[in-house]
């Protein structure tokens, strides 16, 4: 083997394809225009609470549904205030936190063109049903902390 096919193989990133940026791109746009519709929320700016129901089995039994505190904790992560979005929603937290470093890399990508080695990897491995049954697990263990959380304040008055 020749000492540049040596070197090739240890290579870090490679230089992304014009598909590869455009799918970053449209990555980035989505999840910087999601990041930025809350943020105006949590300003003021947009009255979220409008296009959002309330929620119908705390309403009807009393306890918090998967997805309740959601809203919330995506409202103090987009402020900054993270280990405030962890306590009220463990899993909308998380989630944000790889939404962001997915956003990192797709920016990296659609701009100056870097394609990581680990992400054409994680790319081919990563099926849409390991994506959603890792979703579901993540907000299955949200859901369990707030279920735990809403039982405690309960028994506590």
């Amino acid at each position: 083997m020749e000492t540049s096919q040596q070197l090739n193989r240890g290579k870090v990133f490679y230089r992304a394809s014009g598909r590869q940026r455009l799918r970053a791109a449209i990555a980035f746009l989505i999840i910087g225009g999601a990041f930025g519709m809350f943020r105006l929320a949590a300003d003021g700016k947009i009255d979220i609470e409008r296009y959002l129901m309330p929620c119908g089995l705390k309403q009807n039994y009393g306890i918090p549904c998967p997805t309740c505190g959601m809203t919330g904790a995506t409202l103090a992560f987009v402020k900054g205030k993270i280990l405030q979005a962890f306590y009220i929603q463990p899993a909308a937290a998380f989630l944000w936190c790889i939404l962001c470093a997915a956003a990192f890399f797709a920016f990296i990508t659609a701009v100056p063109g870097i394609y990581f080695r680990f992400m054409r990897r994680f790319f081919h491995e990563v099926t849409l049903k390991r994506t959603i049954l890792l979703v579901v697990i993540v907000v299955a263990a949200g859901w369990a902390v707030t279920l735990a959380r809403a039982f405690a304040e309960s028994g506590a008055r």
